[in-house]
Formats: C-alpha cells, sequence, structure tokens
C-alpha cells in the first residue's frame, strides 16, 4: 500500500507573549492507492481479451481435436412412466476444457467467476441430450449457469439441467421386472474430428445424491459408458451414456392386483360347498366373482400402455379369471346333469310295472339281498337330488325293477338307462380339490418362474 505525506499548517497562539507566533508542524495522513479489481482497465472482457478473439471458432482450430471433460451430479431422479416410456431427471452437468485465448495474468493464481452473461460471449461445447422430449436450463432467481476461467486457460462450465428423455422398457415381466434406462450426452454440431467428449474420471464422473429415491422402484446402480455415434451426413461423435438400473417395487402390486385376484378365486369355490338346489346362492356369486376379475383387469391395463406382447401381470390375472369362470362353469354341468338325471328316472318309473304288490318298500330297500346294495350304497346314492318324501323310495323302486331280468329286457329294450346313475354330488367334491390344488399349482409355477 502507497503512502502519502501531506503537510498541514496550524497556528498556536499564546496568551501570555507579547507577539503571535506561528508554528509549521508536519502531520502524516494516510491514502489507500486505487483498487485495481474496480479498475476500468480490469473490466472482465478487457482482462479475458474477449474482444481480441473470434469465440465463433473452437480453440485450437485447424489443429487436433480438444479434449472437453464431463461430470454429472444427479440431483434427483423424479418420474418414471411406463405409459409415455421416458423418465425425467435433474441434474448439474459440468464441462471441463482448456482456451488458452481466456488465459489471463494472475499473481496468486486464483480463478475468476462468471455467470450466464459471459457465456454468451465466448465458445462453449454445444451439448444437447439424445432422444430428449423435453429439457430446460432452470432459471430461478437467475440462470442456474456458472462459468470459471482460470489463469492458464482451463474452464469449468457448469449448469443445472432437468430433462424428460426416452426409456424403451421391456414389460413383459411387468410388474416383476427391472429396467434400465439411459441419457445420452453428445455434442450436436462438432465431430471426432473436432471435439473429444470424455468421461473426466471414468465411472468416479458420475454422483448421485444419497436421498434419492422412487416410489415404485428401487435404484440398483448408476454407471457410464462411452461410444461412438455415426450419422451418414455428418459422421461420427462421441457419445456419453449415464445408465441407471431400477427394480420395480412389487409390494404396492401386491395389494392392489394379486391379492385381490386371489381372493376372488377363493372366493368362487366357496359355490362347491353350497348345495346345487340353491340357484339363487350360486349364479350370483359366480357371476360376481367374474365381473370383480374384469374390473380388475381393466383397472390394471387402463394404467399400463398397449403393448403387443403378454405381461406376467396379465397371465396371472387371465389365469385367475379363467378359474373364476371354470367354477361358474362347474355349477353348470352340475346343474345340467342333475337335470338329465331327474328326467331319466321320471321316464323310467313311467315304463316300470306298478309295484302294489310289494309289502313294504323301505325293507326292500335295506335288504342287500333284494336290492344288491349295501346299507353304506342306500344312504349315499338314495339322498341325491329327489326330494325328502317319497323320493328315494322311487328311485330304490326303480333300482330293484332293474334287478328283475324281465324288467331289465324291458327296460333295455328302450335306450339303455343301465347307466342311468350320475352322482352329481361327485363333481363337487372333486371341484373341492382340484381347483385348489391346481391353483396352488399354478402359484408355484408362476413365482418360481418371474421371481
Amino acid at each position: 500500500m502507497q503512502v502519502d505525506a501531506v503537510l498541514v499548517l496550524s497556528c498556536v497562539s499564546e496568551g501570555s507573549q507579547a507577539g503571535d507566533l506561528q508554528t509549521k508542524q508536519v502531520i502524516p495522513i494516510y491514502k489507500r492507492s486505487p483498487d485495481m479489481t474496480k479498475s476500468p482497465m480490469t473490466k472482465s472482457e478487457q482482462l479475458l481479451r474477449i474482444d481480441d478473439h473470434d469465440f465463433t471458432m473452437r480453440p485450437a482450430f485447424g489443429g487436433p481435436p480438444i479434449p472437453v471433460g464431463v461430470d454429472v451430479q444427479v440431483e434427483s431422479l423424479d418420474t418414471i412412466s411406463e405409459v409415455d416410456m421416458d423418465f425425467t431427471m435433474t441434474l448439474y452437468l459440468r464441462h471441463y476444457w482448456k482456451d488458452e485465448r481466456l488465459a489471463f495474468p494472475s499473481t496468486n493464481n486464483q480463478s475468476m467467476t462468471f455467470d450466464s452473461r459471459l457465456v454468451k460471449k465466448i465458445w462453449v461445447p454445444d451439448m444437447f441430450f439424445v432422444h430428449s422430449k423435453r429439457s430446460f436450463i432452470h432459471d430461478t432467481t437467475t440462470d442456474n449457469v456458472m462459468l470459471r476461467v482460470y489463469p492458464d486457460g482451463n474452464v469449468l462450465y457448469s449448469l443445472r439441467v432437468t430433462v424428460t428423455a426416452m426409456c424403451n422398457m421391456d414389460l413383459s415381466r411387468f410388474p416383476l421386472d427391472t429396467q434400465t434406462c439411459s441419457l445420452e450426452i453428445e455434442s450436436y454440431a462438432y465431430t471426432d474430428d473436432d471435439l473429444m467428449l470424455y468421461w473426466k474420471k471414468g465411472n468416479e464422473s458420475l454422483n448421485t445424491d444419497d436421498r434419492i429415491s422412487l416410489s415404485q422402484f428401487l435404484i440398483q446402480k448408476f454407471h457410464t459408458t462411452t461410444k461412438l455415434a455415426f450419422y451418414s451426413s455428418t459422421g461420427w461423435y462421441n457419445r456419453l451414456y449415464i445408465h441407471f438400473t431400477l427394480r420395480r417395487h412389487i409390494f404396492f402390486f401386491l395389494l392392489q392386483t394379486y391379492f385381490p385376484a386371489t381372493l376372488m378365486v377363493m372366493l368362487s369355490w366357496v359355490s362347491f360347498w353350497i348345495d346345487r338346489r340353491a340357484v339363487p346362492a350360486r349364479v350370483p356369486l359366480g357371476i360376481t366373482t367374474v365381473l370383480t376379475m374384469s374390473t380388475i383387469i381393466t383397472g390394471v391395463n387402463a394404467s399400463m400402455p398397449r403393448v403387443s406382447y403378454i405381461k406376467a401381470v396379465d397371465i396371472y390375472l387371465w389365469v385367475s379369471f379363467v378359474f373364476v369362470f371354470l367354477s361358474v362353469i362347474e355349477y353348470a354341468a352340475v346343474n345340467y346333469l342333475s337335470t338329465v338325471q331327474e328326467r331319466k328316472e321320471r321316464k323310467l318309473r313311467e315304463r316300470l310295472p306298478c309295484t302294489c304288490g310289494i309289502g313294504n318298500p323301505d325293507e326292500m330297500m335295506i335288504d342287500p339281498q333284494i336290492t344288491g346294495y349295501g346299507s353304506m350304497d342306500v344312504n349315499t346314492t338314495g339322498t341325491y337330488g329327489m326330494p325328502e318324501n317319497g323320493g328315494r323310495q322311487e328311485r330304490m323302486l326303480a333300482q330293484v325293477a332293474l334287478n328283475d331280468p324281465q324288467i331289465t329286457g324291458q327296460v333295455k329294450a328302450s335306450r339303455g338307462y343301465v347307466n342311468i346313475w350320475i352322482d352329481t354330488h361327485a363333481i363337487d367334491k372333486y371341484s373341492r380339490v382340484v381347483f385348489p390344488g391346481a391353483y396352488v399349482l399354478f402359484n408355484i409355477i408362476y413365482w418360481s418362474i418371474y421371481s
């Protein structure tokens, strides 16, 4: 700091002396030199000699390609859309290169930092995001752009960007799938003959915020790669890739899709324990489960893209729908066979001779020598499908008559009623075992393949 001495004259009067005595006293006053940073000679344009160069040309034009290093700080991964097949990411994109035209003298070797106003006056790499749908630089409260220039001409150019880019997803295993999406960075105008784009620190050039989380996905890993992209009209370009792998959380779909579908299938099995004559109970139960499964399938497909292949969730829902539908068909078969059997028994009773000579039909029904059936057979076969009063006796009388050779010959002459006995109760009994067993087997195979 320079110091200038200033002379100040002061007058001192003494009342006791006859005359006024004047003395001269020198008092030093310190004065600060002008601030060079505030001098018109230290304007950034003049210091960096911006007006002395043509910054429309890349650095070292005509020479080897200029290397531009890149690193990325991922701030947030906002949305992943299966319908639109895209993702949205906010990141800090930083570029590093050397432009000797921006070198400036400095005694302390400190860098200078500028905002977006100076960026428009110098050369910067023309990066863009390949396959991006929308992107913008944040501008609140000002443009989120930073330019830092070092005395030797090294430049750091950083900006905060939000980009929505395309992500081709394979949903064949949805919702038990793992997706890999990529953000691609490339120079728009400069080929690899003019600009060499590379990751500054390899795979360590990509940093992520530890607080990044998604509602439906688990972020497994981030990694980077570099490739060359060829365009038939313009040539080869360096392209940087940011890959991130996402695994979908299954718990949401277990609660909203798989669990309700399983409950509907199990609810359809309740009809196997309801008496076949309870038509108002079994028919609405089957229709309700079928309609509920249709609603679940429609709701899932409404939130998914219309892909031309079958997804894992489609297999589970449609197989469950088939089980529910088959339970309705099972009751239709039981009801039809019961109706056919009763019709045949009615015709058989019309062809049989009068049983008025039989003393006690009840005694004949329980006599194995006459009926050919034991007591267990009587109890098993006599309680099906007929009214409690009279129906059982009429059926057993038909069986007794069949034991008579003369009557049997008359019956065979008609349409062969020898095998008229069909235990439609057995269909329900078998269904109680076959349906749950088959569905459990399907679940074992399904989850072993897709888990």
